[in-house]
C-alpha cells in the first residue's frame, strides 16, 4: 500500500491573505508543513499543490515536490484531487491513500500523519480526519474553528462552524472537538469527491467534509495525541512561532539560533 501527502496552499486566503509565505522562525509557513510531512513514517511522497507561482518557486528552491493547479478551486479537497491526477500521471502509477495536509498546519506532528492510514484497516471507512479537543471557550466560539460531533464508533455525524454540541445547557464535562486540517482519503474516494457537486450543508458551513457526509460516506475521526496549532490570523502566527522554536521536531529540518 502506498501513501501520498498533498499540501494545498494558496495566497488568496480571505481571512489571512499571503499566509503560506509568512515566515515562522525564518522559514515560510508552507516550508514547515512540507518538511514536517517529509518526516512522517510510511509516506511514499509529499507534494505541495498551489495555484500561485510564488509558492511554486519557493518549494522548488528548497528541493520539494510541487504541482500547479487551477486557481478556481474554492475548497482544499478539490485542489488536492486535481493535484493527485497530475502527480499520478507524472509518476506513472496510482497511490492507495492520499493525506491532505492543509498548508496552515505548520505545527503538524509527523507521528499524527503516520497514524492515519491504519484506520483504513476498517473496510467501511472512506475518509479519516484528525480532531483535537478544544481548550478554551473562546476557541470553541470562534467560527474559524470547525467543530465535529461523532457517534460511539468515532464516525463523524456533522461538522459546523457553530458551537456543537449546543452550549445552552452547558457542556457538563463533555469534551468539545475541533476538526484539524489533516484528512486522509482512500484514493477512489478522493477522485469520487472531485466528481460531486457542492452540497447545501457544505456551502452553508463552508466545510467540505459535509459533502462526503451528505452523500453517505463514512468519516472516521482520530483524536490527536499532540498539540494542534493551525494559523488563521496574524495573531496566531505570533503564538505559533514560540511553540515551533521550542519543538524538537523543528530542529530536525531547520537550524535555529
Amino acid at each position: 500500500m502506498t501513501t501520498l501527502i498533498v499540501i494545498p496552499a494558496r495566497m488568496g486566503s480571505s481571512r489571512f491573505p499571503g499566509k503560506p509565505m509568512e515566515k515562522i522562525c525564518g522559514m515560510p509557513m508552507i516550508g514547515h508543513c512540507l518538511k514536517r510531512a517529509e518526516l512522517a513514517a510510511g509516506v511514499d511522497a509529499v507534494y505541495v499543490a498551489t495555484c500561485d507561482q510564488v509558492i511554486y518557486d519557493y518549494i522548488r528552491s528548497i528541493g520539494g515536490n510541487v504541482v500547479m493547479t487551477s486557481p478556481s478551486h474554492q475548497r482544499a479537497t478539490d485542489r488536492t484531487a486535481e493535484a493527485l491526477s497530475h502527480i499520478e500521471a507524472e509518476a506513472g502509477h496510482s497511490y492507495d491513500y492520499v493525506i491532505m495536509l492543509q498548508g496552515d498546519e505548520p505545527a503538524v506532528a509527523p507521528s499524527s500523519l503516520a497514524a492515519m492510514v491504519p484506520a483504513f484497516d476498517d473496510a467501511g471507512v472512506d475518509i479519516v480526519n484528525i480532531i483535537s479537543e478544544f481548550t478554551s471557550e473562546e476557541a470553541f466560539a470562534d467560527v474559524n474553528n470547525v467543530k465535529a460531533v461523532f457517534d460511539q464508533q468515532m464516525n463523524a455525524l456533522y461538522f459546523s462552524r457553530e458551537q456543537i454540541p449546543s452550549p445552552w445547557k452547558g457542556h457538563a464535562g463533555l469534551p468539545r472537538w475541533m476538526q484539524v486540517g489533516i484528512i486522509a482519503f482512500r484514493r477512489e474516494v478522493l477522485t469520487w469527491f472531485l466528481s460531486q457537486p457542492e452540497t447545501p450543508l457544505e456551502r452553508i458551513e463552508s466545510v467540505d467534509m459535509n459533502r462526503a457526509l451528505e452523500n453517505g460516506r463514512k468519516i472516521r475521526l482520530i483524536k490527536n495525541p499532540t498539540a494542534t496549532l493551525g494559523v488563521d490570523t496574524p495573531e496566531e502566527l505570533r503564538t505559533i512561532e514560540a511553540w515551533l522554536a521550542a519543538d524538537p521536531v523543528t530542529r530536525q529540518y531547520l537550524k535555529l539560533d
